[in-house]
C-alpha cells in the first residue's frame, strides 16, 4: 500500500487574506516535502492554512498551479555557471557542463519542472537563450564553425539534461512504495557476467553516475579538439605557405 502524504498545517488564515503569490510559494514549501508528484489542491490547502477553494480561485486545476510554479522557476533561475572562454574553450565548457548538472541535481523540483515536465515548451526554450548564444559565439572563436559550435553545444547540454533527468527517475523508481529494488539488482551474473562485474563495480545502467557522465563529456569534448586541429591545419598551412612565398620574393630582390 502506498504510504499516504501529509502536509504540515498551519494556523488557519482568514478569508481572503491569500494571493497567488503567497499560493506559489506554499506550493513550492510543500513540493520539497512531498515532491511534485504528490502535491495536491487539498494538501497545499492545508498547508497554506485556508479552505481549498481559496486556491481553486486563482488556479482552476493542478496544471494551472505548476504552469504557474515552472514561470516562476524560469523568471527566478539563473545557472550558476562560468562562462565559455574561446582561449580556455575546453576547461571552461567543461565547467559549464558540471555546473549545470550540479545545479539540477541538488534541486529535484527544479528539475521536475523544468527538465521533466517543461522540456520542450516554448518558455522553457527560451530560458538562458543569450548565454547560449555568448556560449556558441566563443567556441566559434576558438576555431569551430557555427554549425560545429552549435553541435557541439547541443551535444554537451543534451548530455547533462539526460543525465539530470534518468538520475532523477531512478531516485523516484527506489522511492516509489510499490517498487523499491534498484534495477541493477535485476543483473543476472550467470547470464550477464561482464554487465553483472560493471554493475558491482559502481556503474549504473540506467542512470548516470559521476564516471558515465565524465566519459561521455571528454568523448564530446574530444571531438570538439578533433574538429578545432582541423580546422587550423589549412589555416596554418596557408600561412606557412605565406612565409615561404615572402622568404623567396626577398631573395629574389637581394
Amino acid at each position: 500500500m502506498a504510504k499516504q502524504v501529509t502536509a504540515q498545517k498551519r494556523q488557519r488564515r482568514e478569508r481572503g487574506s491569500i494571493n497567488p503569490d503567497d499560493i506559489i510559494k506554499g506550493a513550492f514549501e510543500l513540493a520539497e516535502q512531498v515532491g511534485i508528484d504528490n502535491l495536491s489542491m487539498p494538501l497545499l490547502g492545508k498547508h497554506l492554512g485556508v479552505g481549498v477553494t481559496s486556491i481553486y480561485w486563482y488556479f482552476r486545476k493542478k496544471d494551472d498551479l505548476l504552469n504557474a510554479m515552472t514561470d516562476r522557476a524560469l523568471s527566478q533561475y539563473a545557472f550558476a555557471t562560468p562562462y565559455v572562454e574561446a582561449k580556455d574553450w575546453r576547461q571552461t565548457l567543461a565547467n559549464h557542463a558540471r555546473s549545470m548538472r550540479e545545479t539540477f541535481n541538488g534541486n529535484p523540483i527544479l528539475c521536475d519542472l523544468i527538465l521533466i515536465r517543461s522540456a520542450l515548451s516554448p518558455r522553457t526554450a527560451q530560458v538562458g537563450v543569450q548565454e547560449v548564444e555568448k556560449a556558441i559565439n566563443s567556441l566559434v572563436e576558438a576555431g569551430l564553425s557555427p554549425e560545429q559550435a552549435f553541435d557541439t553545444y547541443s551535444a554537451m547540454s543534451t548530455h547533462v539534461r539526460g543525465s539530470v533527468v534518468l538520475q532523477r527517475l531512478r531516485e523516484k523508481n527506489l522511492a516509489a512504495e510499490d517498487n523499491p529494488r534498484d534495477i541493477d539488482e535485476s543483473v543476472d551474473p550467470d547470464s550477464t557476467p561482464l554487465l553483472a562485474t560493471i554493475v558491482q563495480a559502481g556503474h549504473h545502467r540506467v542512470a548516470s553516475d559521476d564516471r558515465t557522465f565524465e566519459f561521455g563529456l571528454e568523448c564530446i569534448l574530444d571531438h570538439a579538439a578533433r574538429l578545432l586541429e582541423a580546422n587550423t591545419k589549412p589555416a596554418r598551412k596557408a600561412a606557412k605557405s605565406a612565409a615561404t612565398g615572402a622568404r623567396s620574393r626577398t631573395a629574389a630582390r637581394t
